[in-house]
């Protein structure tokens, strides 16, 4: 389902423990990080959809979780066009999003990245809510820039209306570095399976694109027939 313009719509989620941390999920089988996000299917809210692809991508159900709040209008972006499929060229652009921001309430043993026949995480961490504006793929960048800015104010006030610190933009102390006022606590956090799954690399933005690039490439993850087909590119990323 993509509008006039070329955009699909779609949902951003944004996770954050009682540390104010974000949820910052490993691609399936990529050196690639990222919020969970999806399509919104044909009928359904945008909060509907966020609940959905809430429990296939990371395993909670709305008992798990509290919405704190969501961005007032969609926020886009554009996938560079070398990367969309020949026959999509020129009448897919990209994603719209509606962000929603959401304290969990369970504990993270109820986090389950296999809820899904097809996974989109393999691995993820609590990170700082900065942190992913640095992480994420460029074309991505603005939007979890706007998305985080917008819904930072959400955070202000704990669940009895009391002040809390919020968490501060981290000061950049060199071209590529990204520093802030307090290490960094992160939680690995891996889900059983056969193989040992990779540690929680930095992404650099050459590996984030080439990680991209693959799965525009890949048949299964390719844009449908335009007659309205959802796949896994439109409904993921």
């Amino acid at each position: 389902m993509v509008d006039s313009d070329g955009f699909r719509p779609n949902v951003g989620i944004v996770l954050c423990n009682a540390e104010n941390d974000v949820f910052w999920g490993k691609r399936v089988r990529q050196h690639s990080w990222q919020f969970p996000q999806g399509g919104i299917q044909h009928g359904e809210t945008p909060e509907q959809a966020m609940y959905r692809e809430l429990h296939e991508e990371v395993g909670l159900h709305p008992e798990h979780v509290r919405i704190l709040g969501r961005t007032r209008g969609w926020l886009r972006y554009e996938v560079p066009q070398a990367w969309v499929r020949r026959d999509w060229r020129g009448v897919y652009r990209g994603q719209k999003q509606i962000w929603f921001l959401l304290r969990m309430t369970g504990s993270d043993s109820a986090v389950s990245l296999r809820a899904s026949s097809h996974p989109e995480f393999d691995a993820w961490r609590w990170t700082h809510y900065w942190l992913p504006v640095d992480q994420v793929i460029d074309f991505k960048r603005d939007v979890y820039q706007r998305a985080l800015s917008e819904l930072l104010r959400y955070l202000s006030r704990d669940r009895q209306g009391r002040p809390v610190r919020l968490p501060r933009p981290p000061r950049q102390d060199a071209p590529g570095e990204i520093a802030t006022d307090a290490p960094e606590a992160e939680h690995a956090q891996r889900n059983p399976a056969p193989a040992a799954l990779d540690p929680a690399p930095v992404m650099s933005s050459s590996a984030a694109a080439e990680s991209e690039r693959a799965l525009m490439q890949a048949p299964e993850r390719a844009l449908a027939a335009c007659a309205g087909k959802a796949n896994k590119f439109d409904s993921r990323d």
